[in-house]
């Protein structure tokens, strides 16, 4: 087994299963708050992954830069049509979050036995597994920054799916069963992503290209517009923005580090 596919699983279970585990340990009297910052927090690394890492190391390659502009914008549409049809599912809310929901909200966002938020979710984590092994593929610092951008993004919808669960009547327990079996399919989407890559290196960029789409898409359509209705306290906007910057001046510094590849 290759030193690459050993950090590909290690990655992938730490996305996977770390985010879901520390939705399950957080207290809910934490929740609220938590959700908020982490979510301005992921929208900065998000962004900033996207555009000063996946995008230049797609346009580094040898691929033909027409073709890695049509396929970004395929997939922020394909992201777009996928959303619609309830495929991804990103929930950060829930009764008691400071957003007024209606009492039973929780329930309706679980839909019938909380298979829509669990299979989109498991669609969503095998993904970003492929998305993690070509980044390893292509330099394990970008690997292990990638894995940080979505972990980030992954905690916030983690903890909203588990209190959806939990007022939709699931147990403790089998919610985070439930959300630890959907967050492990993150390391099946690597093992794959790492074997049919391995043979493949000149689909990397194009990879590279669909995860930046990935990343804009669910920074701008989904994390965005919630800061936007984030209204419970005057002033948020500013450690919005804070935080926002934060995960981008993280990002920006791990640039300067990185090697760069030509």
């Amino acid at each position: 087994m290759s030193i690459t596919l050993v950090l590909i699983v290690v990655a992938t279970l730490l996305a996977g299963a770390v985010s879901v585990l520390a939705a399950a340990a957080l207290s809910l009297s934490l929740l609220a708050q938590l959700v908020t910052r982490l979510v301005s927090l992921s929208a900065g690394l998000l962004l900033a992954t996207a555009v000063l890492h996946l995008i230049p190391e797609a346009f580094e390659s040898e691929a033909d830069l027409h073709s890695l502009s049509w396929t970004l914008l395929a997939g922020l549409i394909g992201f777009f049509v996928l959303e619609k049809l309830a495929v991804l599912r990103h929930s950060h809310h829930h009764e008691g979050d400071g957003h007024a929901h209606h009492h039973g909200h929780d329930r309706e966002e679980a839909g019938p036995g909380g298979l829509l938020i669990l299979v989109g979710d498991a669609i969503h984590n095998f993904a970003d597994g492929v998305m993690i092994a070509a980044a390893f593929m292509a330099d394990p610092a970008l690997g292990w920054l990638t894995t940080a951008a979505i972990a980030a993004h992954e905690i916030p919808q983690e903890i909203g799916d588990f209190i959806v669960l939990i007022n939709a009547g699931y147990s403790r327990a089998r919610a985070l069963l439930f959300n630890l079996a959907s967050g492990l399919s993150s390391v099946l989407g690597g093992v794959l992503g790492y074997f049919m890559l391995a043979d493949s290196q000149q689909l990397l960029p194009f990879v590279f290209m669909l995860a930046s789409a990935s990343f804009i898409y669910v920074a701008l359509a989904d994390l965005i517009p919630d800061l936007h209705r984030e209204t419970r306290r005057r002033g948020e906007w500013f450690w919005q923005f804070v935080l926002m910057m934060a995960g981008v001046v993280v990002i920006a510094l791990a640039t300067g580090v990185l090697p760069q590849h030509h």
